[in-house]
């Protein structure tokens, strides 16, 4: 049996599974029960930018100057456009173009 299906990781991700499909479905659930008030909206509303800025960070901390950069002119794409597909576009072209230039 490879290591891919082993019982145990598979079981792991049964457990991984369960606990996002009962977190997620309980947010839907607990919100019920919350009045949204103008300050709890404002609160959704930038939890997004909040996640994104939490996955981002760090790897841009570790790809280096290149990486920062690429994120800043993703981030400047971004406002100037608000395109999501934009802001990709330009912080991709960005890391490849200094790299290619010899700057990694």
């Amino acid at each position: 049996m490879t290591d891919l299906v082993h019982r145990d990781v598979m079981l792991a991700i049964a457990a991984m599974t369960a606990v996002t499909v009962s977190l997620r479905t309980g947010g839907f659930f607990l919100m019920s029960y919350v009045t949204v008030t103008p300050r709890i909206r404002r609160m959704l509303d930038a939890l997004p930018g909040s996640v994104i800025a939490a996955a981002v960070l760090p790897v841009a901390l570790q790809g280096g100057p290149i990486a920062i950069a690429a994120v800043v002119l993703a981030m400047v794409a971004m406002y100037l456009s608000r395109s999501d597909i934009a802001a990709i576009v330009v912080g991709v072209g960005a890391a490849a173009l200094l790299r290619a230039l010899g700057f990694g």
